[in-house]
């Protein structure tokens, strides 16, 4: 038996075109597409049966994505989501991740991976991809990076330079004890294990310039 999907996107043009590219596809079939979240919601309100797959677009009006995502969260959270958007934010993604997406895709896929994706969140009930693993990555850099006080990063600073430790303990009016503590806790923070490591996490996110 095919597995249902339904598409969300207020697009028509790409809408219709994404349901002959999906129904193209063994073992799946469109049986609805909706303009935006109100219409998705007013479907299950409706007490028709929930999809296998719900393909969601971001921006649409009257109920976006990310308003969608959170309804189904509180409403029918076993419901597999796939994104599938011009959104490449990394704040989006994480929020919708978070909300219960199983997936993450951009618009400009290849066919090939959009019904590998489909497959995967059929199999495993999950799908990631670059897209995905970047956005994780550079939100786990940005929580450590939060985590630092404002003498640790004043600390990382001069660590960027040609200061040695006792140096940046002076410039910083500081027991070369205390210096030695604020380098343990960036390396244990920053899951790093050299001075190297912390100049490398500084130039990446900008903290310093070398």
């Amino acid at each position: 038996m095919n597995k249902t999907i339904i598409i969300v996107d207020d697009h028509r043009l790409f809408a219709q075109s994404l349901q002959i590219l999906v129904n193209s596809f063994e073992g799946f079939q469109v049986i609805h597409a909706f303009k935006n979240g109100k219409e998705l919601v007013n479907y299950f309100q409706e007490g028709n049966v929930s999809p296998d797959l719900i393909l969601l677009d971001m921006r649409m009006p009257v109920m976006d994505g990310m308003a969608t995502m959170s309804w189904l969260k509180e409403n029918h959270p076993k419901q597999k989501v796939l994104t599938l958007t011009v959104d490449q934010e990394d704040e989006t993604i994480i929020k919708m991740l978070r909300l219960g997406a199983r997936g993450y895709l951009l618009k400009d896929i290849d066919p090939e991976e959009f019904e590998h994706a489909l497959n995967s969140i059929d199999r495993t009930g999950y799908y990631s991809n670059k897209t995905i693993s970047d956005a994780l990555s550079r939100d786990e850099r940005k929580e450590k990076y939060e985590e630092l006080t404002d003498r640790e990063l004043e600390f990382l600073g001069h660590a960027c330079s040609e200061l040695t430790y006792k140096a940046i303990a002076n410039e910083m009016h500081l027991s070369p004890k205390t210096i030695e503590n604020y380098r343990e806790s960036l390396f244990n923070k920053l899951q790093v294990k050299s001075r190297v490591g912390l100049v490398i996490f500084a130039i990446k996110e900008g903290i310093c310039e070398v």
